[in-house]
């Protein structure tokens, strides 16, 4: 009888470990990537905060807030995200779980931001989107 690929005297691994090279790759450009969405979310919080002529206004829309609102919000997500973002290239592993955490609220503000500047807040869902799937994805030791 044949031996499967995941029987424990197998060669050939069933799936990436922590030394594999794509398991690494993937959690280096999610903090790449964290960057660089920490970066897009400072630009457009300074953006909302120098000049409130930057954004569309929006008349009945739900989550309505004064420009100068988001525009800390995404101010201070931005910053935090790029922190986080050095942190985990830095090899933190703090840094997954909030970084985690951090590209989910940023994704939903994201969201809510969304009739203010569709393509700017679409991009940064993808960008989040794409992070916390490779910062869970990654399988390494629990620092626990």
């Amino acid at each position: 009888m044949a031996q499967s690929a995941s029987a424990p005297g197998s060669s050939r691994p069933s799936a990436p470990g922590p030394g594999s090279p794509w398991a690494a790759t993937g959690v280096l450009f999610a903090g790449i990537v964290l960057l660089v969405d920490g970066i897009l979310a400072i630009v457009k919080g300074v953006a909302g905060i120098a000049s409130d002529d930057v954004y569309t206004r929006i008349s009945n829309y739900t989550f309505k807030f004064d420009i100068t609102t988001w525009g800390w919000i995404h101010l201070i997500l931005g910053v935090l995200l790029v922190l986080v973002g050095w942190s985990i290239l830095k090899g933190a592993a703090w840094a997954w779980g909030v970084g985690v955490g951090l590209a989910a609220l940023n994704l939903i503000a994201n969201f809510i931001w969304l009739p203010y500047q569709p393509v700017w807040a679409i991009i940064s869902i993808a960008l989040d989107t794409f992070v916390i799937w490779a910062l869970c994805a990654h399988r390494a030791k629990p620092v626990i």
